[in-house]
C-alpha cells in the first residue's frame, strides 16, 4: 500500500486547484517544484497515486501545498 502525500496546485487567476494523491515523498514533490522554479522551466509534471500525470506550466502556479505523508487508510470510519 505505501504512503502517499496529498497535493494541492493553486492555479493563478483562476478559483480552481488541483488536488491529488501522490506516492512521491513530499521532500521529492518540494525539490521537483523548487528545481523548476528556479531554473524558468516552462513547466513541471506530477504523477499521481493511480499513475495519472498533470503537466502544469510553472507560470501558472500560485502555490503548492504539501500535506503530510501517511499510509492509505482501507475501510470504513
Amino acid at each position: 500500500k505505501g504512503n502517499y502525500v496529498d497535493i494541492r496546485i493553486g492555479i493563478v487567476n483562476t478559483g480552481r486547484e488541483l488536488t491529488f494523491e501522490s506516492s512521491d515523498s513530499a521532500e521529492s514533490v518540494r525539490a521537483t517544484v523548487t528545481a523548476a522554479l528556479e531554473s524558468g522551466t516552462a513547466h513541471v509534471t506530477f504523477i499521481d497515486a493511480k499513475g495519472a500525470s498533470y503537466v502544469v506550466p510553472t507560470a501558472g502556479i500560485a502555490y503548492v501545498e504539501l500535506g503530510s505523508e501517511e499510509s492509505r487508510r482501507i475501510g470504513f470510519a
